[in-house]
């Protein structure tokens, strides 16, 4: 087992077989010591956040794996915060896609003369790119595409299974009374056919969940999904 990258919230591992192992780690996302799904740097540790980062994780992969919605998922080691995947070839140097149904975070923040804080969305898809260096800028369809990131036919699969997922999502959380703000995915292509498919996770870590008004964090969310006391 060889380790490949160090990331922010989780380390990637080459294994024998071609597959690759991510261990989850307790690091989130944020600034100044609070979490924000949208940050792009390490804010904060929280004890447990990496195993919960991946129960979650697993229970929405394998009812996508229910509904054969691709993605890279193989298995997973709860005890061990691992997860074994298949090789998946990112966008260019690596690219985000938000879906959105209400205006918060940096939508807010670059639309406050237009939109209101909270205003219902309709599942708005933002791309952004991994660039940490630049605060991940948006890119549009145009741009990926004249840029050689991916076609505008590989932008429509993509925004189709954007909005598909983050139903599946945010129907799962409102049957515990949660409602999903908004959801940030990553995909790659994997296999010989380049099958355009969900990679990394779908944690807390990813999202914004609201009850009764009331932010959720990541933890308390992976809890109050899986029944957990």
């Amino acid at each position: 087992m060889k380790l490949v990258y160090q990331g922010k919230t989780k380390d990637v591992y080459a294994l024998e077989d071609g597959n690759y192992l991510l261990k989850f780690k307790d690091d989130v996302t944020g600034e100044n010591g609070v979490f924000d799904p949208g940050a792009n740097t390490v804010g904060l540790s929280i004890a447990g956040a990496g195993k919960a980062g991946l129960k979650l994780t697993k229970y929405f992969f394998e009812k996508l794996k229910e509904q054969q919605i691709p993605t890279h998922y193989i298995d997973s080691n709860i005890d061990e915060s691992t997860m074994t995947v298949k090789p998946a070839q990112v966008f260019g140097k690596g690219i985000e896609v938000i879906c959105r149904y209400r205006a918060v975070g940096s939508f807010i923040r670059r639309y406050v003369m237009y939109a209101q804080e909270g205003q219902p969305l309709d599942a708005f898809v933002e791309v952004t790119l991994k660039d940490d260096a630049r605060q991940d800028p948006p890119i549009t369809e145009d741009a990926l595409d004249m840029l050689g990131i991916l076609s505008k036919a590989e932008y429509q699969v993509l925004k189709g299974l954007t909005q598909k997922i983050a139903k599946i999502v945010k129907e799962e959380l409102a049957k515990k009374s949660i409602e999903l703000y908004d959801i940030k995915f990553e995909f790659g292509r994997i296999g010989a056919d380049k099958q355009i498919a969900l990679i990394d996770e779908i944690s807390g870590g990813n999202m914004r969940a609201y009850k009764d008004g009331k932010y959720i964090e990541p933890l308390e969310l992976e809890r109050l999904i899986l029944n957990e006391d």
